[in-house]
């Protein structure tokens, strides 16, 4: 072997270690990623859990001041049981069933201050104060989530990491929006 020859493969061997090094670089980058894009979701999920919990007790305040909203009550008890059904949906087909709970929740906490005696109600007024607080989490859970899916979803669409998340199956996540822009925002405790 000439000395060309012998340089020639220490540089094609360097360069295979270098490559080498950057597929395991970008390997764990993405299940790091990926990680965190899981755990973020869990996240959400805890929150929504909380939310569902809350709902029966504020369906239960509600009904005693304001036995006459059956209706707007029903609705947000078949809502609220449609998403815990569909809890192990992914973020995407999840958001509208969370959709029709903030819509029916929305619905309830304004047709609730048509009635003086509860809104004055210890327990409805915590309730009431809890449902905003995890409907804050569930906005700064659901930001969290969504940036995590982008980082992601950026990684996996960019050039040289695409290949990698080709080879070892790394796919884009989805995201989870609401549909509905009003209920985006976390509901006021009608207090201020």
């Amino acid at each position: 072997m000439s000395g060309g020859a012998g340089v020639l493969l220490l540089v094609g061997g360097g360069l295979l270690l270098v490559l080498g090094l950057a597929v395991v670089v970008m390997y764990n980058r993405f299940v790091r990623q990926v990680a965190l894009v899981e755990q973020s979701w869990s996240g959400i999920d805890v929150e929504l859990t909380r939310r569902h919990e809350l709902i029966p007790n504020l369906v239960e305040a509600v009904r005693g001041y304001a036995a006459h909203e059956r209706e707007l009550l029903d609705v947000l008890v078949r809502a609220r049981e449609d998403a815990a059904a569909h809890a192990g949906d992914r973020p995407a087909a999840r958001g509208s069933y969370e959709d029709r709970v903030g819509s029916a929740l929305g619905r309830v906490l304004a047709r609730a201050e048509a009635y003086p005696d509860l809104r004055a109600s210890e327990v409805f007024l915590a309730l009431q104060d809890d449902l905003a607080l995890t409907e804050d989490r569930i906005a700064a859970a659901r930001r969290f989530y969504n940036g995590n899916v982008a980082a992601l979803n950026t990684r996996v669409r960019t050039v040289p990491s695409n290949l990698v998340a080709a080879a070892f199956g790394f796919d884009e996540r989805d995201f989870f929006e609401l549909a509905d822009p009003a209920h985006r925002a976390a509901p006021t405790t009608g207090l201020g």
